[in-house]
């Protein structure tokens, strides 16, 4: 399969693009340019006037897997129109143009379109977004699904190895603790993350079987973001107490948070007939790869 996947140079598109290459003939879309990657890359500024269109008629792919957002949240707080522009509007375009060709579509959405109050979310449940990253990303399902019913929306919560070392929780834990600077972790935030190696084969199982709409894919077991820091300085030998147990009201972030992502998954096990991989087994891979140097790979990609 010819697989095109945008934002290949960020967290979760580069690892897809290694992990689903040994297989399957990947493309990468990016602005950022990448430093000799085993697999093609097509440089695009995806927003420029007609850049889709001309994307897929120069590509050709069977299916595109759409990473490309704007992820921050604070910062999209700061800046609306572009999150809007990025996370809503190039969806809606992408959509468009794979129904017109005919290429299977994954788009990537959040879990955090829910407000968190209660969790164990079904893809039945109302989304109520805090912030405007969250909006975005329900604007951009939206809009996905409704020029596109076929494609697949999935919405995650990722971590995992990056190229630039600072893309995700996991590595934030890994680095601070690493090099002893003080690190704070969330007591009352839990969510369900998944590390973007496992998503690959994910991806592929849904794209094979010809899956569309809706999709909750994390973790089926869940833990506070504190937890999660403590099962970082476990596997790698730090000292746990180095983590401070903190509330998230008392942070001052300047986006609102949910605090309770948990989100059922049993309609995707139902459909892939198979259990999906849980956030341990992730951070067992996760360590495991450090032992491979496959961070240092990662970033020896960094133009």
């Amino acid at each position: 399969m010819r697989i095109l996947i945008t934002g290949s140079s960020g967290l979760l598109g580069l690892n897809l693009a290694l992990e689903l290459g040994a297989a399957h003939q990947i493309i990468g879309a990016d602005r950022n340019p990448l430093q000799s990657p085993p697999f093609e890359v097509a440089v695009a500024d995806l927003l420029a006037a007609d850049a889709i269109p001309a994307l897929l008629d120069e590509t050709e792919p069977h299916a595109v897997i759409h990473c490309a957002a704007m992820a921050n949240v604070d910062a999209c707080e700061s800046d609306p129109e572009m999150a809007a522009c990025l996370n809503a509007a190039l969806p809606g375009e992408i959509a468009v143009q794979c129904a017109r060709r005919g290429i299977g579509l994954v788009h990537i959405s959040t879990d955090g379109v829910f407000d968190g109050e209660t969790g164990g979310y079904t893809e039945e449940d109302q989304p109520n977004p805090l912030n405007v990253y969250a909006r975005t990303k329900l604007d951009g399902e939206r809009a996905v699904l409704e020029a596109m019913p076929q494609a697949v929306v999935a919405r995650i919560n990722i971590f995992g190895w990056s190229a630039s070392g600072s893309r995700s929780l996991a590595e934030f834990f890994y680095y601070g603790l690493r090099d002893s600077e003080p690190r704070k972790g969330f007591m009352d935030v839990y969510f369900c993350p998944v590390l973007v190696n496992h998503l690959a084969g994910v991806f592929e199982d849904m794209l094979q079987r010809r899956l569309s709409g809706l999709y909750h894919l994390v973790s089926p077991a869940c833990l506070t973001k504190y937890e999660f820091g403590v099962q970082i300085a476990e596997r790698f030998g730090f000292d746990p107490t180095a983590i401070e147990p903190v509330s998230v009201a008392d942070f001052g972030l300047q986006a609102a948070r949910s605090p309770r992502l948990m989100l059922d998954t049993g309609k995707l096990q139902r459909d892939l007939g198979r259990t999906l991989p849980d956030v341990y087994a992730g951070l067992d891979r996760f360590h495991e790869l450090f032992t491979q140097s496959y961070p240092q790979r990662l970033s020896g990609m960094l133009a």
